[in-house]
């Protein structure tokens, strides 16, 4: 997803320092116009707007700490990672300390809109610096939201936790069916005639469907070891806000195991392999 971002703002004409953890991985995006370097403080150094895109909460506050000697006061930050409402107020915190203008925008999306520069920004933070971040929003999103001013409070991540509870229940619920229709030899498409056009039919849910009938997990939209991450943030936020969240739980479960099959990497959908207990793909 960074990568996808990074191309995308790129493209647009902005100059982009791009840094990884593993170089390598980064290194495509120099056939786009991106500067690739060694360390998170030379990404930051002279930016106007410092862009996080990471697996979770605690690896951003890590990346930025080792970029902290590099930062300017004053430099927009605009922290896209879905990072929990914990780690949100943490990440929130260190801005404060270092001066920054922060920015919670988290975004919508999955590889393919990322790669089109056609995500959903959800987006919290003051007025003053949206004329600064607005194009850098402008190049990865074909929409941004705003939610409020403090980005602090976190009213982007809340959203997008509200909205990632629904598409990880759909993941894991057409995954049990697919399983079911299979453990009673029931064509998979006899369900689909039988739903198609009406309210229970959902386009989400036959697109997840067709990567598990197809065997086309692979490149991931949104991967099982990222998703069970975000269910459990999920579970997290409502535990703390007195809300049980009995199907994240168990989607979480299902993606934990899943992963435990070796279908980590592979997408979301995936989860469907967690409803057998014998080999991963059998």
């Amino acid at each position: 997803m960074g990568a996808a971002m990074a191309r995308s703002i790129a493209r647009a004409g902005h100059t982009v320092r791009a840094w990884n953890r593993t170089r390598a991985k980064a290194e495509p995006l120099a056939a786009d116009g991106a500067h690739i370097v060694d360390t998170p403080a030379e990404a930051v150094r002279d930016a106007d707007v410092v862009l996080t895109m990471l697996y979770d909460g605690p690896a951003v506050l890590e990346v930025m700490r080792e970029a902290a000697p590099a930062l300017r006061p004053g430099t927009v930050w605009a922290q896209s990672t879905t990072a929990g409402l914990d780690s949100v107020t943490v990440l929130a915190g260190f801005a404060r300390e270092h001066g920054l203008v922060f920015y919670d925008a988290p975004v919508l999306g999955t590889r393919e809109p990322a790669e089109a520069g056609q995500l959903t920004v959800l987006a919290a933070g003051p007025t003053e610096g949206r004329d600064t971040v607005t194009p850098v929003f402008d190049a990865v999103g074909a929409r941004t939201m705003w939610i409020g001013e403090d980005g602090s409070g976190a009213g982007a991540t809340r959203l997008k936790l509200v909205t990632n509870s629904w598409i990880l229940a759909v993941t894991a619920a057409g995954g049990e069916v697919l399983a079911l229709a299979r453990g009673l030899g029931v064509d998979p498409d006899r369900f689909f005639d039988l739903v198609g056009g009406g309210p229970l039919d959902m386009g989400y849910l036959r697109a997840k469907a067709e990567l598990i009938l197809g065997d086309r997990l692979t490149p991931p939209s949104f991967a099982v070891a990222t998703a069970e991450k975000d269910a459990r943030l999920i579970v997290r936020a409502g535990q703390v806000n007195g809300v049980r969240l009995d199907v994240a739980a168990a989607t979480a479960e299902r993606l934990r195991r899943a992963a435990a099959q070796g279908h980590a990497d592979e997408d979301m959908a995936a989860a469907y392999f967690a409803s057998f207990d014998d080999s991963p793909r059998s």
